[in-house]
């Protein structure tokens, strides 16, 4: 299938801080589990609901088996034993339907720690893929680079952070923010990236050989 214009928009189960998620008409929206009591209380109709299900209440179970009687080919059932999580489910289904561009919401924070690291991997998944994923809520945003530049409008605020995912990242460049970087080397076991400060003007950051986790802190 070709690449689709629109994005895939996942709710999943975690902390949701947003209070309207935008999906326009081109987009696949797919509640994942217990992201379909958020959709419910945005008013949100998914396009397809997946999961094992072992996140969600007894009213958003009577809810998915009516979707289920009546178009079962927007309830996607998963066994609770299985490889992949249910957020890495909906990435693959929608990767095969051509979609590129991904946002996800209620995929950080919660009780459950390490479905946030999980969902930082989906991002990694989704570069090796040639797709794009950003983990959205209130206070900001994730995403990961690989070999890659990218540029924030002067219009940006708050904070950027930036982690080595592997061993080092090399060739670190950070141009136009308050603490710059020129050919640098940023290694997964110092925090040298944290906390670095938006400055009213374009901001330019690159990494010429490795991976790196970007954090986006928005000011309160």
């Amino acid at each position: 299938m070709g690449k689709q214009t629109g994005r895939c928009v996942i709710v999943a189960a975690g902390d949701l801080s947003v209070t309207e998620i935008k999906v326009s008409q081109d987009d696949l929206l797919i509640a994942v589990d217990g992201g379909m009591e958020y959709c419910e209380r945005l008013g949100l109709e998914p396009d397809l609901v997946l999961g094992d299900f072992d996140s969600v209440k007894c009213g958003q179970l009577a809810r998915i088996a009516e979707w289920e009687a009546k178009s079962p080919e927007r309830v996607i059932r998963l066994k609770p034993e299985k490889d992949d999580t249910d957020t890495l489910a909906a990435i693959r289904l929608a990767l095969e339907r051509g979609y590129r561009d991904f946002v996800f919401y209620g995929a950080v924070g919660g009780r459950r720690l390490e479905h946030t690291v999980a969902n930082i991997q989906c991002l990694l998944f989704l570069r090796h893929r040639g797709a794009v994923g950003y983990l959205v809520d209130k206070a900001g945003v994730c995403f990961v680079m690989e070999d890659e530049e990218m540029r924030f409008p002067p219009s940006m605020e708050g904070y950027l952070s930036l982690f080595s995912l592997k061993g080092e990242a090399l060739g670190v460049d950070i141009r136009g923010m308050k603490y710059e970087l020129d050919n640098a080397r940023i290694t997964n076991d110092f925090p040298i990236g944290i906390s670095n400060e938006f400055m009213g003007k374009e901001a330019v950051v690159g990494v010429r050989q490795g991976q790196l986790l970007g954090i986006v802190t928005y000011p309160c």
